[in-house]
């Protein structure tokens, strides 16, 4: 069996496949996309994101949302019960959890 999972990141469509054995098996794989879309940047407003990897100190692997305006970016955070699933990162902003934004030149980027 097989799930398609569309997520979007500023303009652009991102397609996901899950797949199990069993429709339990594919919903658990599916929940491990634990994010939802990401529309705009949340330091200037831009659509202009890009989804994002890379590994800094040969050790440590990041998946970003980046803002191609002003280069601000929001990492995604690993469980460290199961590393695979990926939710992105929040901060509490008063009675609310938003995207923890940070500007380029700040933080782990």
């Amino acid at each position: 069996m097989q799930k398609f999972i569309k997520k979007q990141i500023g303009r652009e469509t991102h397609n996901f496949v899950v797949e199990g054995k069993t429709l339990f098996d594919v919903m658990q794989e599916a929940s491990k996309l634990s994010f939802g879309d990401v529309k705009k940047c949340g330091c200037c407003g831009s659509d202009a994101l890009v989804l994002n990897s890379h590994i800094a100190q040969k050790k440590y692997k990041y998946v970003t949302v980046k803002c191609l305006g002003c280069k601000a970016s929001v990492n995604f955070g690993q469980q460290q019960e199961d590393p695979e699933i990926f939710y992105l990162r929040t901060k509490q902003e008063g009675d609310k959890k938003v995207l923890d934004w940070r500007p380029y030149g700040e933080g782990d980027q």
